[in-house]
């Protein structure tokens, strides 16, 4: 029986299940500047083949990421001894937003439900302890997250064109942000 249960100490091991992604299909943005208007359009398209992406975490992320986990808001997916999801969370008091840095689920456990344990358990948490909204980022390329973060209750919340580098949009691949508001 798979436990979710507060992250109180950070292993490398835990970031394991949070190491990239396949994805089908991705959303192309345009922008359109005029005098008096901004338009900006977010277009599924379907790939001719899979855009796959993998990462690490460096040692610098890592220790950010441990400073995080000693916030009190973020959870672990543990089968016994092993984490098999992780939601890392960030607070932001300013304007009592908690921000989702690092969510994932290891691939033998996807697809069961985990993944909206895992984010519901994190949003009744972020909700008793005040705050009024869950952000996170993902990329336009990363068209399994943003699905499965809009079947949990986000909604698109905006887009930054050069989050990554000064080519995004170009390079296709663009910063998106989505938010879910807590009751």
């Amino acid at each position: 029986m798979v436990e979710i249960r507060l992250l109180r100490h950070l292993q490398r091991d835990d970031l394991k299940v949070a190491d990239g992604y396949v994805s089908t299909a991705r959303y192309r943005v345009r922008k359109v500047e005029v005098a008096r208007a901004f338009c900006f359009t977010l277009d599924r398209q379907e790939l001719s083949e899979p855009f796959e992406k993998r990462w690490t975490v460096s040692e610098e992320d890592f220790r950010r990421y441990g400073d995080v986990v000693g916030q009190g808001m973020s959870f672990a997916a543990c089968d016994g001894g092993c984490t098999v999801g992780v939601a890392i969370a960030e607070t932001v008091a300013w304007n009592r937003s908690l921000w989702i840095r690092e969510f994932g689920i290891s691939k033998p456990y996807r697809r069961q439900g985990l993944g909206r344990r895992l984010m519901e358990r994190v949003a009744v948490h972020a909700g008793q302890e005040g705050f009024r909204v869950l952000v996170c980022e993902t990329q336009t390329t990363n068209v399994p997250a943003i699905d499965f973060y809009r079947s949990v209750g986000f909604e698109v919340g905006g887009i930054d064109l050069s989050y990554y580098s000064n080519d995004d949009v170009q390079a296709g691949e663009v910063a998106l942000f989505l938010k879910r508001k807590l009751e």
